[in-house]
């Protein structure tokens, strides 16, 4: 019998003395999709980090093709044919799309080498069906966008075991349909594929078998067939799956209102070419689409770190608020939760504590410039681990980088909690948590809604956005091309998200 493609055997791994991975194991055979389950924090990435090199671990073995490796990092894994697209991009952002790929292929002359990347990358894309400008900076991509130059890197770079961690978070369902085919005709063609997800109809649908981590341990590895969906979700919660449920309730007064607003992207190009939009208090407008179709340009005027070209942003009784700076929009009450939480909403290096009462310090709540206030912000941190149940907290001196995703996220959402807001503005909010922590999300922009804060919800999972909002809209190239009130018609939403606006 062919030896697996790759074994993980007895892994042990401790952070700062903490252990996360326990007697843990996991094995992939060539021709299968291996689907890897469990809450964050559980021990999934890091067991795929010691995988594809990333981490070494304490102890245990990892078997390649039967034989025992020891990789010194990535490049040694992806000689040995493991490529691992990673949930935060490892992308060189100044560089185009065809250059960061070429850094992760055999090296070569430059010219020719870019040539034929760039080739490949082209045959890569349409294989996908994703349209991927080999010259275009990565600096310049949506999320959603650079997640795709991800998965082509890994391709392009040769591999033969392919762990995706959480590649569908930021696709529509159109997209993760044809990725998924994608990776099961891969498998079938003599690959291995791990896909690390918190969707359990990706695994009764595409994967062959299952294996699901709790604690830093394996718990069960088996066939889906024969399990449902609950019995699945139990054997990662180890309870019942939390459910969420959206009241109906009558919206307030418009709270947001968007009149003309353009936008250029990162790349000079038009965004927005002019959007009109209104979000009521007390109702959540959803707005679903294919990444790149000005999700981010949005989010960015919204939140003040991109100045629009034409058009305003009105708020409430604040009424104009089209050219103050993000502090000043903090000031009045609003909420942002951006999609990429180690990028735009945690500084990772920094301790928990300092995370949490850096949205606060320019008030003078902790104090001033020559001397901030440490233990009133040991105090409050702590308050909010307490209210948010944060787990995974040694102590709050822990730099917030060794968080797992879900519990990284909480910690966004208690500190852009922490006063009442009256506008939220959340982008992907679930992007890459389980079922628990999702749950969580949801139900802390349900209890906004229910306080009276008008929720602009932006997401690449429709099935969130279905789920939440009071209204749905898609953004196709920048216009607002539907708006249709709950419950809507899913078939229509995801008609207008691949059509031509």
């Amino acid at each position: 019998m062919q030896p697996p493609a790759i074994e993980l055997r007895g892994i042990r791994k401790s952070f700062d003395g903490y252990r996360v991975l326990d007697d843990a194991a996991f094995t992939a055979r060539r021709g299968e999709v291996h689907a890897l389950l469990g809450e964050n924090g559980a021990g999934k990435s890091s067991l795929m980090n010691i995988a594809a090199g990333l981490y070494l671990a304490d102890a245990g073995a990892v078997l390649v093709d039967g034989v025992e490796r020891r990789f010194a990092g990535p490049r040694e894994a992806a000689a040995h044919g493991i490529g691992m697209v990673h949930q935060h991009y490892k992308l060189v952002q100044p560089l185009t799309v065809a250059e960061n790929i070429l850094l992760a292929v055999p090296r070569g002359r430059f010219i020719a080498g870019l040539r034929r990347i760039e080739a490949e990358i082209r045959a890569r894309a349409e294989a996908l069906g994703l349209e991927i400008d080999p010259h275009r900076r990565v600096d310049s991509l949506s999320v959603a966008e650079q997640q795709r130059v991800e998965i082509l890197k890994a391709l392009v770079g040769g591999a033969a075991t392919l762990i995706l961690d959480e590649p569908t978070a930021v696709l529509t369902d159109g997209e993760a349909e044809r990725l998924l085919g994608m990776m099961r005709r891969f498998a079938a063609a003599g690959a291995a594929v791990v896909l690390v997800t918190h969707k359990l109809n990706e695994v009764f649908d595409f994967a062959d078998r299952v294996t699901v981590m709790r604690a830093g341990r394996t718990i069960a590895s088996r066939a889906p067939d024969g399990m449902t969906p609950a019995d699945l979700a139990e054997l990662v919660v180890g309870a019942a799956a939390p459910s969420v449920a959206r009241p109906r309730q009558p919206p307030g007064d418009v709270r947001l209102a968007l009149r003309g607003l353009r936008c250029a992207g990162a790349d000079g190009r038009l965004g927005i070419p002019g959007l009109d939009l209104e979000v009521r208090a007390g109702e959540i407008v959803g707005l679903a689409g294919v990444g790149g179709n000005g999700q981010t340009e949005l989010m960015e005027a919204l939140m003040g770190v991109r100045p629009p070209l034409a058009g305003r942003i009105l708020l409430g009784e604040a009424g104009d608020i089209t050219g103050l700076p993000p502090t000043r929009r903090r000031d009045l009450a609003i909420a942002v939760i951006p999609a990429d939480r180690a990028a735009y909403a945690l500084a990772g290096g920094l301790s928990i504590a300092e995370n949490y009462a850096i949205g606060a310090i320019h008030t003078g709540r902790y104090g001033g410039r020559l001397m901030l206030r440490r233990r009133r912000m040991r105090q409050d941190a702590a308050a909010a681990v307490r209210g948010f149940a944060i787990q995974g907290v040694r102590g709050l001196h822990q730099k917030a980088a060794l968080l797992s995703g879900g519990n990284a996220q909480k910690l966004v959402l208690a500190r852009e909690f922490a006063r009442q807001p009256q506008l939220v503005l959340a982008h992907s909010p679930s992007r890459g948590l389980d079922i628990r922590a999702a749950a969580d999300v949801q139900r802390r922009l349900l209890a906004a809604r229910a306080d009276g804060a008008a929720v602009l919800l932006v997401s690449d999972d429709l099935e969130e956005v279905l789920a939440l909002s009071d209204r749905v809209g898609v953004l196709n190239r920048g216009r607002l091309v539907a708006l249709l009130d709950a419950p809507a018609d899913r078939q229509r939403i995801g008609q207008a998200m691949v059509g031509h606006a």
